[in-house]
């Protein structure tokens, strides 16, 4: 018998049971964003020279105005069914959420953000969500009932919105969930790869709101 070929058959198993639905994108997704981004860090936020300042503090990356690059397409369908072109809101601040209602961080940030979104949208920000991962549509909708959300979210349960809005060298989503922001440009300024509180959102979002 062949011991090699028995070993793998035994461990097989046991090492599916360690890939748990943990708050990480699903493999295919984050072996094609590393190969877009060429970095899995989340400490450098992609391929060459971001030159961007990373707050090891508070886990948000930021990127100076001057060194910023634009976002590729972000669009789809809502979880009410509708179109969406993040690009139509150049002229804003926009916020992009990366969640699925089965991850706990995202659960807990929900409200924060759900509060932020409110307060600033006279300030000219927007936020659009990002679900992935949940296997239909419905979870979804559950997830925005329950917390309130007054902002809609595409439906992307396989990353692909993920993978073709953020090229390389830029910050991108690593985890869930990820907060990417965009600034009047429609230029990723900064980052964070945690559930958010009202006063980290709001750190992330009052300089580029007072940018011009």
């Amino acid at each position: 018998m062949n011991f090699g070929r028995a070993l793998r058959r035994t461990t097989a198993p046991t090492r599916r049971r360690r890939l748990t639905r943990a708050a990480v994108l699903p493999v295919a997704v984050v072996t094609a964003a590393l190969a877009l981004t060429a970095c899995g860090s989340g400490k450098s936020g992609g391929g060459g020279n971001t030159n961007f300042v990373a707050s090891t503090s508070d886990g948000i990356d930021t990127v100076p105005q001057g060194d910023r690059k634009p976002a590729g397409p972000i669009k789809g369908t809502t979880l009410d069914g509708k179109a969406l072109d993040v690009a139509s809101f150049k002229g804003k601040v926009v916020v992009l959420n990366v969640w699925g209602s089965w991850c706990s961080p995202c659960r807990a940030e929900a409200p924060n953000l759900a509060k932020v979104a409110r307060a600033t949208e006279p300030e000219g920000v927007r936020f659009v969500g990002i679900d992935t991962r949940d296997n239909n549509k419905e979870q979804g909708i559950a997830f925005e009932k329950n917390y309130d959300v007054p902002y809609p979210s595409l439906y992307d349960p396989s990353g692909r919105s993920l993978l073709s809005g953020f090229p390389k060298g830029t910050l991108n989503p690593q985890a869930i969930p990820s907060t990417i922001v965009l600034d009047r440009h429609g230029k990723i300024a900064a980052r964070a790869l945690q559930g958010l509180d009202e006063a980290k959102l709001k750190k992330m979002l009052d300089p580029l709101i007072a940018e011009k």
